[in-house]
């Protein structure tokens, strides 16, 4: 199944945010660069969060009961 625009936008930003948290970590910034990379991480943060919310959304469309389709809340075992 070929990915999706959304899928590869989320991987593109989550690998980007990860990217910007090693930087971080590191502390070889300046406090200006680090105040650029914070905000764009809460920006990519926020990307995220939505991307998985569409998902979960239409996980809940997709749950199929008794011949029709149901929306059931998404349940996350681990928690």
């Amino acid at each position: 199944m070929p990915r999706t625009k959304k899928a590869t936008d989320f991987e593109q930003s989550l690998s980007e945010l990860e990217s910007l948290v090693n930087q971080m970590e590191q502390g070889d910034l300046s406090l200006e660069e680090a105040l650029s990379a914070f905000e764009a991480g809460v920006k990519l943060t926020r990307d995220c969060q939505k991307i998985l919310d569409q998902a979960e959304q239409k996980v809940q469309l997709l749950i199929e009961k008794n011949g029709e389709l149901q929306s059931q809340p998404f349940v996350d075992e681990e928690s």
